[in-house]
């Protein structure tokens, strides 16, 4: 739990920092550019067919009579938007995601492990295409499960619950792997994320909530249409910067886990990882553990 705590607040001073809010409007550019193209060629198409299939539903006409009898009927013109939108913003979301994991992640876990861990060695343990392999990999399942939970969706409790799930899963797939990269090799690796996946998948799910929340900023151009243009961008830059967040938490949390695993003198380090670690302790003295 102090790990938990420490790698948080570490995670939020850092997003801070000019470099990282500079670093989070480079993805935010071309998920812009996509989101203005798609939106271009598609929105009245998507209008239309929403529209369609609400009209050509009987209960849903039960529902407007009953709306317009309690004098609520213009909430009916904003159903339609509402229904694309979040519709679509599952699919930003996946997006902005991959973007950050191979736009920002690199750079932000190296941003960390120099001002850290700058004596932990590199031991390569993921290439690139491995870990575009494993975030495409982790990706298209989340897709699926997406895609298989649609329907439990229309159920109140449910949606409140299921989308944070599955972004945190694939939050905790993406960013612990990355995180784990460039310094851990394959078996620090599976040994990190078998030993702490309880609470890398806690903070998957926070994070999922997290990016959950810059939904409401991208729902209320529905209700105010003419500030659309300018709450879109706002709430994609704030996705970005939950993402960079998202990834130095576990930047944060992954390398501390890494230097205490290579260091099992440090307080708890032993005790973190139990007897089934076999990984070879390093030769010399070791130091203490970075505060910075």
């Amino acid at each position: 739990m102090n790990l938990l705590l420490d790698s948080f607040w570490r995670a939020a001073a850092y997003c801070l920092r000019p470099r990282v809010i500079f670093l989070s409007l480079l993805p935010l550019i071309l998920v812009i550019g996509m989101t203005v193209g798609l939106g271009y060629l598609f929105w009245d198409l998507a209008m239309d067919q929403i529209r369609l299939v609400l009209d050509s539903s009987a209960f849903v006409n039960h529902g407007w009579a009953w709306l317009d009898s309690m004098g609520l009927g213009r909430i009916k013109t904003v159903i339609a938007p509402l229904i694309v939108i979040f519709t679509v913003t599952p699919l930003i979301v996946i997006v902005s995601l991959l973007l950050v994991a191979l736009m920002m992640t690199p750079v932000l876990v190296r941003l960390v492990a120099l001002r850290r861990f700058a004596s932990l060695e590199e031991r390569n343990g993921a290439s690139f295409l491995g870990s575009l392999v494993w975030s495409l990999g982790s990706t298209a399942l989340a897709l699926l499960a997406l895609v298989v939970s649609i329907p439990l969706w229309f159920v109140p409790p449910l949606v409140l619950v299921l989308p944070p799930l599955m972004w945190g899963w694939l939050t905790y797939r993406v960013m612990a792997f990355d995180a784990l990269a460039t310094h851990a090799d394959a078996q620090e690796r599976r040994t990190i994320l078998r030993a702490h996946r309880p609470q890398l998948m806690g903070m998957g799910v926070l994070c999922g909530y997290l990016g959950a929340a810059p939904s409401l900023v991208w729902a209320s151009g529905a209700f105010f249409p003419p500030w659309f243009v300018f709450l879109a961008p706002l709430a994609i830059w704030i996705y970005m910067l939950v993402f960079a967040f998202s990834s130095l938490w576990f930047a944060h949390y992954c390398l501390s886990a890494l230097y205490t695993l290579r260091n099992p003198t440090l307080v708890g380090g032993a005790m973190a990882f139990g007897s089934k670690s076999n990984l070879a302790l390093p030769a010399g003295p070791l130091p203490s553990m970075p505060l910075e």
